[in-house]
C-alpha cells in the first residue's frame, strides 16, 4: 500500500513506473487490456470490501490475468485516490508509453491517419475527455506535447473512461519536435484556433480532412504557442453561430477529431 499511495504523486509515477486506475470502468479497461494484449500490465487491485462485492466481475478477471487482489479499508482506498469522490477500486498499472517514432513506424499496426496533439494542455479533464474522444472515434494516438499534464494523473485516467488503455500515448516531446515528426510521416498539421482563416465547414466540404491529419490544440488560457500555430498547414476556427465566445477545449477537440474521423 505504502508504495501504491506513492503513486498519487507525479514523481512517484515517473520513478516506479507505474500509475493508478482508480473507478470501476478505468479499472475494468485495464484489466481487460491485461487479459488479452497486454499481460502483466496491471501489477495490482485493491478495493474496499464494499466495491469488491459490487463488482465482483473485477476480481474474477484480476485473478485470470494472475493479478493480486487485496481488500482495503474505506481510507486506504482514499488514500489511493486523486480526486474528491473516491470509488473504492484502484488498480495498479505499468505505464503506457509509446515512442512517437514507433506510432509513426506503423510497428504492429498501420500508420496513423488521425492523432491528436496536446500543446501545453494543463487541465486533467480536458486531458481525459479528449482521450476518451480520441478512442470513441479511431484516432491513432494521443501526444502529450511540451509541458503538458501528466497522462497518468488520476483525474486525467478517470475522464478518459478507459480509453486510456486502447490508444497509443506519447508524452513528453517537445511540441516543436512532435509537429515536424508528424508533418515528416505525412501528416497534415491542423492548428485548432478560434483566430484561425480558415472555417472548419469550408474544410470540410474542400475534402481536405480525408488526408491523414494531425490536430493540434493548445492551451485553455494562451492557446497555441505562436510558432506552432504559424507552422501548420491551416489555423482552423469553429463558427460559432450562437452568442458563447468560444468553446471549452475539450469540446473543440471533439468536433475537430469527429469532422476527420467521419471522412477517413
Amino acid at each position: 500500500m505504502a508504495a501504491a499511495r506513492k503513486l498519487t504523486r507525479p514523481a512517484g509515477r515517473t520513478a516506479a513506473g507505474r500509475f493508478l486506475a482508480e473507478g470501476p470502468q478505468a479499472v475494468r479497461e485495464a484489466l481487460r487490456r491485461a487479459l488479452t494484449r497486454a499481460p502483466g500490465s496491471v501489477l495490482d487491485l485493491f478495493g474496499t470490501v464494499t466495491a469488491l462485492g459490487r463488482h465482483g466481475d473485477l476480481g474474477d478477471m484480476a485473478r485470470d490475468a494472475g493479478v493480486r487482489v487485496t481488500p482495503v479499508t474505506d481510507e486506504a482506498a482514499a488514500g489511493l485516490s486523486e480526486t474528491v469522490t473516491p470509488q473504492g477500486i484502484v488498480a495498479v498499472c505499468a505505464r503506457l508509453d509509446v515512442a512517437l517514432a514507433e506510432v509513426l513506424s506503423g510497428v504492429g499496426a498501420a500508420p496513423p491517419r488521425l492523432v491528436a496533439v496536446l500543446a501545453e494542455i494543463r487541465d486533467p479533464g480536458n486531458a481525459g475527455t479528449v482521450l476518451r474522444t480520441a478512442g470513441a472515434i479511431g484516432a491513432g494516438a494521443v501526444v502529450f506535447a511540451g509541458d503538458s499534464v501528466d497522462p497518468y494523473n488520476g483525474k486525467c485516467v478517470r475522464a478518459s473512461a478507459g480509453s486510456l488503455f486502447h490508444l497509443p500515448i506519447v508524452s513528453g516531446v517537445p511540441v516543436a519536435a512532435a509537429v515536424a515528426s508528424l508533418r515528416g510521416a505525412g501528416l497534415q498539421i491542423l492548428a485548432a484556433d478560434a483566430d484561425g482563416e480558415t472555417d472548419l465547414e469550408d474544410l470540410s466540404a474542400a475534402g481536405a480532412l480525408a488526408r491523414p491529419t494531425a490536430w493540434v490544440f493548445g492551451n485553455e488560457a494562451r492557446g497555441l504557442p505562436e510558432s506552432v500555430a504559424m507552422s501548420a498547414d491551416s489555423r482552423v476556427a469553429i463558427a460559432l453561430p450562437g452568442q458563447a465566445e468560444s468553446l471549452n477545449l475539450a469540446a473543440a477537440a471533439a468536433i475537430c477529431l469527429y469532422a476527420s474521423a467521419r471522412t477517413t
